[in-house]
């Protein structure tokens, strides 16, 4: 699918195929956004899917949030990100981290996975290793319901960037 005027006209087996990877490792997104149809842009298609994770159980919600990899964590270095995830992290200079930043970056994420039971999310594009250090850093200090909201919000937000990645639209 290259197109919204394409997703509008697909089966919902199609659609959620063609969306599956915007919600990181969650087709169950996009299959219930479907119904919606038809959708006149991105945002009331990205609107749609985000309604629907508003809506899901916290179960499923905490699954959305664990279905992320850790940044710099042990899935990129066996290469085992989906591509999306690992352009977005090599995007962001991840893959480029000194072993000082990388052991850093690691030691704070075993904090952060301890206290809140799901890895640190961030929309990465247009961050350094610094600013993604300095967020992660800053996030540790929240406290769990507020962290869990930033993380849905944080998947919102790379949720809309895969999208116009997807259907070739400039943001």
């Amino acid at each position: 699918m290259t197109n919204l005027g394409e997703l509008n006209r697909s089966s919902q087996e199609t659609f959620r195929d063609a969306l599956a990877e915007i919600f990181e490792h969650s087709p169950w997104v996009p299959e219930r956004a479907w119904s919606q149809r038809p959708f006149t842009t991105i945002s009331r298609l990205h609107g749609a899917m985000c309604e629907v994770v508003a809506h899901a159980d916290h179960d499923e919600q905490l699954g959305l949030i664990r279905a992320h990899p850790q940044l710099a964590g042990k899935a990129a270095i066996r290469g085992e990100l989906t591509s999306v995830s690992a352009a977005e992290q090599s995007g962001a200079g991840l893959d480029q981290c000194t072993p000082e930043e990388f052991a850093r970056i690691n030691a704070v994420n075993a904090i952060y996975m301890e206290k809140f039971g799901f890895p640190f999310i961030l929309a990465v594009r247009g961050h350094t290793r610094s600013s993604i250090l300095h967020a992660l850093e800053d996030r540790v200090c929240n406290q769990a319901d507020a962290e869990f909201s930033e993380a849905l919000r944080q998947i919102e937000a790379i949720a809309l960037l895969r999208l116009h990645d997807l259907l070739n639209v400039d943001q």
